[in-house]
């Protein structure tokens, strides 16, 4: 267990004792957010900062209650062939005065103000009853986050959901990053072995940003390898990241767990990554991400004949 301590000083943070109390509060949850292990004192920028994530997490709330936020989806292709393996799902939210709001800012309001739960269920729902729906067997790629992942409850909720909509389990595949797996390993593994259970594929997300990614493949029976973009950026020219990238496929290959490189955006990655052998990719050169009304089935042959036409 942790804890997060936050103090305001009378009479220097406030002049009467409900003050006192609520800035005391803004300054834990300062500490809370920033993962402090000291205590976190009051200052008038940090309670403006505080106030705005906690406005935030009222209107994320609100979205939530009403359905005002959206999936979209991006193409996972196959290099080799060109046809589309399936579609990763990523929320989407709009502020009604703010605009769009940026995932790594809204995702972390969420956790802290325990909507990722709730958040986390709607998005694994709303992905697999749009999956079910279409008409090509392409599978569904759904991002769980660290904290959804601590919750016991998750390979029911994968079932139920899987019940509910009628999408085939092998159709869905969970996508986890290694600070969802490293705090409790034996916990960890025991999730993911009910999930499996249930036909369920799981991704290794974002390989070799983490600490002990080898580990992690030794350890977790993982479906399949996804590179993180920051060694497909610099392939063209930067001979360590090609090297990395060869090592990584190899280990794919000696593994028998099929690579997906993330965050393709020019002709020259997609060409590397083809003579290097890599399988799957996902990019703007491949696709953006875009409304379920976007992938209609008759545009699927357009997007396996000529994938950088659809980087607009």
């Amino acid at each position: 267990m942790g804890a997060s301590m936050g103090a305001a000083m009378w009479p220097d943070d406030a002049q009467n004792l409900d003050e006192l109390i609520n800035n005391a509060d803004l300054a834990m949850y300062h500490a809370k957010h920033a993962s402090l292990d000291a205590l976190s004192f009051y200052d008038a920028g940090l309670g403006a900062g505080v106030r705005k994530r906690r406005q935030l997490a009222e209107a994320l709330r609100h979205a939530l209650e009403h359905g005002d936020l959206e999936v979209h989806y991006q193409v996972q292709m196959s290099l080799s062939t060109s046809e589309i393996h399936g579609y990763e799902a990523l929320l989407r939210w709009t502020h009604p005065q703010l605009g769009p709001i940026s995932p790594a800012e809204f995702i972390t309001v969420a956790e802290e103000n325990g909507l990722i739960g709730p958040l986390g269920a709607w998005v694994l729902r709303r992905a697999c009853a749009d999956a079910a729906a279409w008409n090509s067997p392409c599978r569904v790629a759904v991002n769980v986050s660290a904290v959804q992942f601590m919750d016991a409850n998750l390979p029911r909720l994968v079932h139920e959901v899987l019940v509910e909509t009628g999408l085939p389990p092998h159709r869905l595949e969970l996508e986890l990053t290694e600070t969802a797996l490293i705090k409790d390993k034996t916990r960890s593994l025991h999730v993911i072995r009910q999930i499996k259970a249930l036909g369920v594929g799981l991704a290794l997300d974002d390989f070799g940003s983490g600490y002990s990614s080898l580990e992690t493949l030794r350890s977790f029976p993982f479906d399949k390898i996804k590179l993180d973009k920051a060694f497909v950026e610099g392939i063209e020219q930067d001979r360590q990241s090609k090297a990395i990238v060869r090592a990584v496929l190899a280990l794919g290959k000696s593994l028998d767990i099929p690579v997906l490189a993330e965050g393709i955006e020019t002709d020259e990655q997609m060409s590397v990554l083809r003579s290097e052998g890599c399988d799957e990719g996902q990019g703007y050169l491949l696709g953006r991400p875009a409304p379920i009304g976007d992938l209609a089935p008759k545009r699927e042959p357009m997007l396996r004949n000529t994938p950088h036409e659809n980087v607009a």
